[in-house]
């Protein structure tokens, strides 16, 4: 990716400012002017992973920027869970902000079985 951008590599052959790059894509996403009524949009970044790995350089650096994802599974899909959604890995940093008062105290003794 590097050679074809014509820039020095950084970690896993990608660019150096990759970060910089999807940071500035995702904050970009809607940038409303004052003039035609402001306001913000969201942005929902979709990253395919290699065999489901997370850890990877790309979905790492998405996952850092974002306040949350959903991490959808082939597996789950073919066994017949719609949508496929893996509640284990799915992540929101927003929590109880976006809870009702009846949700936060309701008792969560649940599992992710």
């Amino acid at each position: 990716m590097s050679l074809l951008l014509r820039r020095p590599p950084g970690r896993e052959a990608y660019p150096g400012d990759v970060f910089y790059l999807h940071s500035r894509l995702l904050e970009r996403a809607a940038k409303m002017n004052d003039q035609f009524g402001g306001g913000s949009l969201t942005a929902l970044p979709v990253i395919e992973t290699q065999a489901g790995d997370v850890s990877a350089y790309i979905p790492t650096n998405v996952i850092s920027i974002t306040d949350g994802q959903i991490f959808l599974e082939t597996e789950l899909f073919y066994k017949g869970i719609r949508p496929a959604i893996n509640v284990g890995l799915s992540v929101s940093r927003v929590g109880s902000a976006a809870q009702t008062k009846a949700m936060k105290q309701f008792p969560w003794p649940l599992k992710n079985r």
